[in-house]
């Protein structure tokens, strides 16, 4: 199974792409969409565009976002908000599968904690695809996701978009 896996963000969107085969992982790709300027939907756009590219290019089977949480600044989460929409409307504009998953449950899967830090999460990562060169937290934390979703893709209780 080949699993798109996406940090969403509205300056950087993390993403990574693996190949898993029971318990076994390969790297296949990562990087980080990103998008800049004062107005909203040219972002958006930039992000879009870039995602489909990357879908179209490695042809992932399924794919799994991160939840996002409301936090204290309520503008920033809202911007977030349309990042990660974006994240979950390309995958399923290809007819994907697309499972979401908590931050904690994210690094609870790949690290062992649930409030692990970045740098332990690249680090285990790392680990899990040796020879990997990861372009970034932003996209360390999208392969996590991947990783994350490679193991619970089957597990009953994860919640999942169908088209």
């Amino acid at each position: 199974m080949r699993v798109v896996g996406i940090d969403p963000g509205l300056r950087n969107l993390g993403w990574g792409v693996i190949d898993a085969d029971g318990s076994r992982l390969r790297h296949v790709a990562n990087g980080v969409c990103t998008s800049a300027g004062p107005e909203l939907a040219p972002r958006l756009l930039m992000l879009h565009r870039q995602l489909t590219e990357v879908l179209h290019r490695y042809a992932p089977q399924e794919a799994a976002v991160e939840l996002t949480f409301v936090n204290k600044d309520g503008v920033a989460t809202l911007k977030l908000g349309q990042a990660r929409a974006i994240a979950l409307l390309v995958p399923a504009q290809f007819g994907l599968l697309v499972g979401e998953y908590a931050p904690n449950k994210v690094k609870k899967t790949v690290v062992g904690v649930g409030h692990a830090d970045k740098g332990q999460v690249l680090h285990m990562v790392q680990m899990q695809l040796p020879g990997a060169e990861i372009n970034g937290p932003d996209a360390a934390d999208a392969l996590a996701i991947a990783i994350c979703h490679a193991h619970h893709a089957r597990a009953p209780g994860v919640r999942e978009i169908r088209v």
